[in-house]
């Protein structure tokens, strides 16, 4: 029997997550306690986007939903509040995530001085605009619409816990140590599957809510980065390239699908609901 095990959102990309009890499954991700997931965003003088693998102590920079305001920490810093109301006159700043460009809501001085201060570089916080759509690739989906926020190209990424636990048997045999799954910073994860039963799964669902996995998630090197301190460690693509590179993405090293919410947007997934899995077979 497929549960729902955890439900994760990240308000600010690539930064750390909130782990939720429930969340609303939307169009273009979860939204859960007032705010979306990677609904923030960080980004360099030219509008470029940054994550953890340009800066891996963006994992320490964790934030929390307070009252009428996201609240962020990090290490040797006095905590940041962002309101959560949006403010209709924030300047308009141009960014690029990927091959997308998208108009900003940037969130002000005072937000950039804590961001370059936690990060050591300059950079400026900003905001996805209320109304905007950032439609993903239909090549993936069958032709059906999605959209994401800031996350890297899909609003939803899927794991299956027996996929982590495959890959720290294999991690163990090798000599290395077993990883959490924080690592693959996933916003569902799924208990009661075989191992990557995901990657030939048709669709979840639980309720009218259908969830389809899309396309495989090529892995880059933030799953060797701690997600408690921010320091990079061992690789463990060299281990996972063994049986985990995929033809379809000229052998990139893949763990979780990408996935779009296909019916049922704006219902509510719940930590421990069961799930009915259809697989695409």
């Amino acid at each position: 029997m497929a549960i729902l095990s955890q439900l994760i959102l990240y308000p600010i990309k690539s930064c750390a997550g909130i782990a939720v009890e429930e969340a609303q499954a939307t169009v273009s991700g979860l939204y859960a306690q007032g705010v979306h997931d990677r609904e923030w965003m960080l980004v360099d003088g030219e509008g470029q986007f940054l994550t953890q693998r340009e800066y891996p102590r963006m994992a320490t920079i964790r934030p929390r939903v307070e009252g009428e305001a996201l609240v962020v920490t990090a290490p040797g810093m006095p905590p940041l509040r962002l309101p959560l109301a949006l403010d209709a006159g924030a300047p308009i700043r141009r960014v690029r995530i990927w091959d997308d460009e998208v108009e900003a809501g940037d969130c002000g001085d005072a937000a950039a001085a804590w961001f370059r201060d936690a990060l050591q570089g300059a950079c400026r916080l900003v905001r996805f605009r209320p109304g905007l759509e950032r439609p993903t690739s239909m090549k993936w989906t069958g032709g059906a619409p999605s959209s994401a926020r800031f996350a890297d190209a899909y609003p939803l990424l899927l794991i299956g816990a027996a996929a982590l636990d495959e890959i720290n048997a294999r991690l163990l045999a090798a000599g290395r140590e077993a990883l959490p799954m924080d690592r693959f910073r996933s916003n569902l994860v799924v208990a009661g599957t075989d191992p990557f039963e995901e990657d030939y799964t048709a669709s979840f669902s639980t309720g009218e809510i259908v969830i389809k996995p899309v396309k495989p998630c090529a892995r880059c090197p933030i799953p060797a980065v701690d997600q408690a301190t921010g320091i990079p460690g061992p690789d463990p693509l060299d281990i996972l390239q063994s049986w985990r590179g995929k033809a379809i993405l000229d052998g990139a090293v893949c763990v979780g699908m990408n996935c779009i919410v296909l019916e049922g947007a704006g219902g509510v997934l719940r930590v421990g609901q069961e799930l009915d899995v259809a697989l695409s077979f």
